[in-house]
């Protein structure tokens, strides 16, 4: 009986990691998808303007501020981030370049991403 509930138990582990790995490998599969587009600031009002972007599980909602056509502060209203937390350094690379054209944080891809489409978002409107 013992021998049959440890198989068990360890089938339902396995089982578990399969399931954990295809769905990662799928969301990650969608945030390759995710298209960046390249922002024109020149033709951006002063103003705070708010974006967000859902990507599930990552939501990412942002307040952005442009003053005098530069993107001048980047607020993180809200980052459901699974174990993206550390993607949040994004915002000081789009902020230093001025552009969303920037790396990605290794090991929080999708978080990075969504972060880059809400910043996106809220400056395209």
């Amino acid at each position: 009986m013992k021998k049959k509930a440890i198989i068990l138990i360890i089938l339902l582990i396995c089982l578990l990691g399969l399931t954990w790995t295809i769905v990662k490998n799928n969301i990650v599969k969608q945030a390759d998808n995710v298209v960046i587009s390249t922002l024109e600031l020149s033709s951006i009002d002063d103003g705070i303007y708010m974006g967000e972007y859902i990507l599930s599980p990552v939501k990412v909602i942002v307040q952005v501020q442009i003053k005098n056509h530069k993107i001048h502060e980047i607020k993180i209203l809200e980052h459901q981030n699974g174990f993206g937390e550390k993607a949040e350094i994004i915002n000081d690379r789009v902020m230093e370049k001025q552009t969303l054209e920037v790396d990605v944080v290794s090991g929080a891809t999708v978080s990075s991403k969504v972060m880059l489409k809400a910043i996106e978002n809220a400056l395209s409107k």
